[in-house]
């Protein structure tokens, strides 16, 4: 039998059947020592293979034998094991991250990280900047600032209220008949989101931290749920920071549709955009048709460094 997992607590696995019924269902331990060397072997989307069995209350429990081929991924390095990498999601369709400018603040390094990784795997994103009728005239005009920035580029922004309301219909025609994921950092509303476009799930949410500006975990595991309207969204922890892997040094600019773009006007056709001659890259920089911040997360992801964060009005001039 073949189903789909909605959710994964790291022993236990949540699998919706070719039935439509729902099944606990367990790993082999053999997946464990395949070489695989991602935490979680099994992630929220894939499509595995289970063997139903009788447990001793006479429930049916699953255990799952294998793992049908990804069509994609969203991956990071792991937080505390850094030789490790954690799957976020497998097969979907498109990725929402949630940006706010403050409340907690979101920065532009964490946001190129996540769209380099969505665009490595050829998954679409989208940015919602979330929280827009907290902002103030002059916050507002830094996160319409930002905006045009990524739209420039070619991302889809959205400027939406989870709580007020503002544009989830939009949001939601997007999502129709695909299977969406969402992230961003705790306490940027992706619970929030989830709950006004589909209130019957009634996810819990809490409070900013004050103190420090930062959200606190609410969901705890990747979750994907079925929406009235014929579509899947898969509920993500909030990340601290965003650990690019598996991407050469040699294709990174190619994950930059900017510097894509300019790659064949460049003199060397392994051009780094360091310190080449004749660099279209070092040049469109120079005559502000990219984003110092682009570069700079660029040269950040290129050099291996971590997801140090930025102001983003300090990448407005170099």
């Amino acid at each position: 039998m073949t189903g789909t997992v909605y959710k994964s607590t790291g022993s236990w696995y949540q699998v919706k059947a070719e039935d439509g019924k729902f099944y606990k269902c367990r790993i082999k331990g053999k997946f464990r020592i395949k070489g695989i060397k991602s935490t979680n072997p099994v992630a929220v989307g894939d499509r595995v293979v289970i063997k139903l069995e009788d447990n001793t209350e006479g429930e049916q429990n699953g255990v799952i034998t294998g793992i049908k081929d990804r069509e994609n991924y969203i991956i990071r390095k792991s937080v505390n094991l850094s030789k490790q990498t954690h799957i976020i999601a497998s097969n979907i369709d498109q990725a929402f991250l949630l940006v706010t400018l403050n409340n907690p603040p979101t920065f532009t390094t964490f946001i190129d990280r996540f769209l380099v990784t969505a665009e490595a795997y050829a998954i679409k994103a989208i940015l919602l900047f979330n929280k827009v009728d907290t902002y103030s005239p002059e916050e507002l005009d830094e996160v319409k600032y930002m905006a045009a920035m990524y739209r420039q580029i070619g991302y889809e922004c959205i400027g939406i209220s989870a709580k007020s309301g503002k544009n989830i219909e939009k949001v939601k025609d997007l999502m129709k008949d695909k299977t969406s994921m969402i992230s961003g950092h705790s306490g940027t509303g992706k619970s929030t989101l989830v709950n006004a476009i589909e209130p019957k799930l009634d996810l819990k949410t809490t409070q900013i931290s004050e103190q420090h500006k930062q959200g606190q975990h609410t969901t705890t595991f990747a979750e994907m749920f079925d929406l009235d309207f014929g579509a899947r969204i898969i509920d993500t922890p909030g990340i601290k920071g965003f650990g690019v892997v598996d991407i050469e040094k040699e294709e990174l600019g190619n994950y930059f549709p900017e510097f894509f773009a300019r790659k064949q006007d460049c003199k060397f056709y392994n051009c780094l955009h360091l310190e080449e001659p004749k660099c279209a890259v070092k040049e469109a920089l120079e005559q502000g048709e990219i984003p110092w911040s682009r570069y700079k997360s660029y040269l950040q992801i290129l050099k291996g460094e971590d997801d140090q964060h930025y102001r983003f009005e300090n990448y407005e001039t170099e």
